[in-house]
């Protein structure tokens, strides 16, 4: 497939821009070919005119016809399969497994939402019926039930150029919502999300949906994301990214005349604590485990673990050692820009500025552009208590040990603690038992709580939570993977003393869909 450098606005491309941008190839830094045209400010507006337009349609499609569309989106990348992951490592320098994988969790959540609007429960249906013999008012019929907002814009991530970006989680969980989408692509994989956007295009015209259902423009420049939110239409944003980026689009939505949701997962440092009886028996493993953890993915994923809290004991000493080795012998990989290499780089170099900052150990690096070289340092406890910065992310390979005295000190940080994406607890059963008071605190601090696992790898599932308190997002109460994303993009809404013909079929005394309701306070099951 050709790739054309255009915006996609409904069904149809436009090129009206005069500026000009390119991705390039992290590895080698070369140009890519084509140019694409960044979008005007006339050219978002269509876009999301013609969402606005779609959104009065499509917002009351079923669930099963919801379904097929996801389903059928899901089956068109599947058959272009071949030039994602080709144009993909060209535009980000990843293996062709890890794309091919991506690409699989990227049409397996799409069925995974397909799936919960087939079942249709996922709406919160409750009823309380009428009782107008109640004295001294008589009580109402009212009946309440998630709705889709409206149309939304969402942020393509740079370090998921498929499941976090055209056709990600925000996309998958928007349209499952019954919202229309304006995706902004990210400049450093256009050709991928170009690719992506005319697979949504293309199952959207054989599912017959409304013309702006999906449109996707381009920009290596903030205007066109500001412009995105600024748009009175937009009703929620999706972002997954820096804080900076995350925190900026939040407090531009605030600005508005109405207010809207930015829904911004922003990076995280991930702790893992490591207690003292599962140091004692198993600390080669572990530093091994934590190892493979810190270099997944050249450390470029939100998970990955950058700060890991190790008792200052003589099997602390030794799994320092096995850490310290194990990536001596590391090689470096390509980062997926080169100006994210650049702010790795920066933010070690600003660690080890740091006098209480050591560093323990460093990979080989390789003569290819963009590499990030894994490395790992160490800092005393009393020193990580008594500077915030050494708590901030370092978007890349590394870890920074933090060497603690006693279990007081390990409460300490963990109290002190902003909010993350994770945190991890290895420990044995006796551990467990004599530190239940650190899951608890942690329970505050974290939007997942991991025991004796690393917390790379999200499981896309109807259980998961990918989020956190702030720092780590925006919206402590959101999770940006999981079937329960797509909450961030509907509302309650009430109606009361409807005649039963009016009401949405979720709603109906009889319940035609068959869904799980909770009808005068108990929930009924389907049949």
């Amino acid at each position: 497939m050709e790739l054309s450098g255009k915006n996609i606005l409904g069904y149809a491309t436009s090129a009206k821009g005069k500026t000009l941008f390119y991705a390039s190839n992290p590895s080698t830094g070369s140009q890519l070919e084509p140019p694409y045209h960044e979008a005007t400010l006339e050219e978002v507006d269509e876009a999301i005119q013609l969402a606005e337009s779609a959104f009065t349609v499509y917002r009351e499609k079923t669930g099963v016809e919801k379904a097929v569309f996801l389903e059928t989106i899901a089956d068109e990348l599947a058959a272009l399969e071949q030039e994602i992951v080709t144009i993909g490592s060209q535009e980000t320098g990843l293996p062709a497994g890890r794309l091919t994988g991506e690409l699989g969790r990227t049409t397996g959540q799409l069925r995974l939402f397909a799936s919960l609007l087939r079942d249709g429960s996922w709406v919160d249906a409750r009823i309380d019926t009428a009782d107008p013999n109640r004295t001294p008012v008589p009580k109402p019929d009212t009946r309440q039930m998630q709705i889709a907002l409206g149309p939304v814009g969402v942020f393509g991530a740079s370090n998921f150029p498929l499941a976090f970006s055209a056709a990600g989680g925000d996309t998958a969980s928007g349209l499952a919502a019954g919202c229309s989408v304006v995706v902004k692509a990210h400049p450093a994989h256009p050709g991928t999300s170009e690719l992506v956007g005319n697979a949504i295009s293309k199952a959207a015209k054989k599912c017959e949906m409304p013309n702006g259902v999906f449109s996707m423009v381009h920009g290596a420049s903030i205007a066109v994301g500001q412009a995105v939110v600024r748009h009175p239409f937009i009703k929620a944003i999706g972002f997954t990214g820096s804080f900076r980026g995350g925190k900026s689009l939040f407090d531009e939505a605030a600005r508005r005349e109405e207010p809207i949701p930015v829904y911004a997962e922003m990076g995280s440092s991930n702790p893992v604590f490591v207690l003292p009886g599962a140091l004692k028996e198993n600390y080669e493993a572990l530093a091994t485990g934590l190892s493979g953890s810190v270099q997944l993915g050249v450390g470029q994923f939100c998970t990955n673990p950058g700060l890991t809290i190790v008792p200052d004991q003589e099997e602390g000493n030794l799994f320092e050692n096995v850490l310290k080795d194990s990536i001596s012998d590391a090689e470096s990989a390509t980062m997926l820009t080169g100006s994210i290499q650049n702010a790795y780089n920066s933010g070690l170099e600003k660690l080890k500025a740091k006098e209480a900052v050591t560093s323990v150990s460093f990979g080989k690096k390789s003569e290819l552009e963009a590499q990030g070289v894994p490395e790992v340092l160490s800092v005393s406890a009393n020193d990580f208590l008594a500077d915030k910065e050494l708590e901030e992310e370092v978007f890349g390979p590394s870890t920074l040990l933090v060497r603690t005295q006693d279990k007081e000190e390990m409460m300490k940080i963990a109290k002190g603690l902003n909010g993350h994406l994770t945190a991890t607890v290895q420990g044995t059963e006796a551990d467990l038992v004599e530190y239940a008071e650190l899951l608890k605190i942690l329970e505050r601090k974290v939007g997942r709580l991991l025991i004796n696992g690393f917390p790379t790898g999200v499981e896309v599932c109807h259980s998961m939570v990918h989020g956190g308190p702030f720092p780590a997002t925006s919206d402590s109460r959101m999770t940006s993977v999981g079937t329960a994303a797509i909450t961030r993009f509907t509302r309650p809404i009430c109606y009361q003393n409807f005649p039963d013909a009016l009401l949405p079929d979720e709603l109906k005394s009889d319940n035609p869909l068959n869904i799980l309701r909770l009808e005068n306070g108990a929930y009924v099951l389907p049949n």
